[in-house]
């Protein structure tokens, strides 16, 4: 299994970062939409590393197909054939707050927004005519100033991130591969991920040729116990803050821990961050999150993800953060080489 690491800096400090994070052993990096541009510290490293980049997750909504095309076809062409575009949905808060964007029900427009831009990208890549038409988007001129030419890698593939049914069933129907939330558990994985990703690709009538499964985890890791001590407490921090949100409740509720979620999302509103995690208890952190030194991480990682039934892909890659701190690279490069082997 290949490591895949969070690229989480400045654009103008990306090169640093993304060599560093490169000598550990990891295969590719990846950014979310965060403080910064998503999109940037990708271009800013395309062609000068050696890895596989990856947007997990680019905020697909407020964002025109257009743009988001022709964004994935120059990384694509920067990185020689090694992008990979996530997009994902967001809530309405941020979408109608903080985007100023218009909100309409996520798994349709997701939908859509996926199937205009790979018949954006299909239209440069083969000639065909661009005729795309949907309910919130159309896409139906475009003249050959304004064409590319086909990619010499290749269209780059179009991946979905997603937590519940009725998105994972969109996923497997319409994109090229999950980007599975990083906020789950073994139970919810194997229980309710896989399930929906089997009825979505059968409802589309496809195999797993073609489609990927891109895990993502929230790693608590160190060495000592100082070490996993901090570890824990961003860890923590985070699962607080996600815990919170009710479109996550459907993992509390597999585990058997759903009353917290209205206790969380009533301390969110007060700012109380210390209660929060407070009530984030050692076995739902193991639960959730990976914890543990890089060789129990890697052991972790691999039965969560290692064996899935037959007629689905296999995971082949896993995206790894470790939020509120930072471990030492050659703790990375141990958990790098723990993925390899197992």
């Amino acid at each position: 299994m290949l490591l895949d690491l969070q690229l989480d800096v400045r654009p103008d400090r990306a090169l640093d970062r993304a060599r560093a994070l490169r000598e550990t052993g990891a295969a590719g990096l990846f950014t979310f939409e965060g403080p910064h541009d998503v999109f940037l510290p990708l271009a800013a490293v395309a062609g000068q590393v050696d890895a596989d980049l990856m947007t997990n997750v680019a905020i697909a909504m407020p964002r025109s197909p257009m743009h988001l095309a022709h964004t994935a076809w120059d990384l694509q062409l920067m990185s020689g054939g090694r992008f990979r575009l996530g997009l994902g949905s967001q809530i309405r808060p941020h979408i109608e707050k903080r985007y100023g964007a218009r909100w309409s029900p996520p798994a349709a427009r997701m939908r859509e927004i996926v199937g205009a831009v790979k018949a954006i990208l299909r239209s440069w890549q083969d000639g065909s005519r661009l005729d795309f038409r949907g309910e919130h988007t159309t896409h139906t001129l475009m003249p050959p100033t304004f064409v590319p030419g086909p990619n010499p890698f290749g269209a780059p593939p179009v991946l979905l991130g997603a937590l519940g049914p009725v998105m994972t069933r969109t996923a497997a129907e319409v994109a090229d591969g999950l980007l599975v939330m990083p906020f789950h558990s073994h139970r919810h994985f194997h229980e309710r991920t896989l399930p929906a990703v089997a009825e979505g690709l059968a409802r589309a009538e496809r195999g797993p040729a073609g489609f990927a499964l891109h895990p993502q985890a929230i790693v608590a890791m160190g060495n000592t116990d100082a070490e996993l001590a901090a570890a824990r407490a961003g860890v923590r921090t985070l699962l607080a803050f996600y815990g919170s949100t009710p479109a996550y409740l459907p993992v509390l509720e597999v585990e058997g821990r759903d009353a917290l979620q209205p206790e969380l999302n009533r301390l969110s509103k007060s700012g109380d961050v210390a209660a929060m995690a407070a009530l984030v208890d050692d076995d739902l952190l193991d639960t959730i999150a990976v914890a543990g030194t890089p060789e129990q991480c890697a052991a972790e990682i691999a039965r969560r993800f290692g064996r899935v039934p037959a007629g689905l892909p296999a995971v082949e890659r896993v995206c790894c953060y470790f939020p509120g701190y930072d471990p030492p690279l050659e703790q990375v490069a141990a958990l790098a080489a723990g993925l390899r082997a197992l």
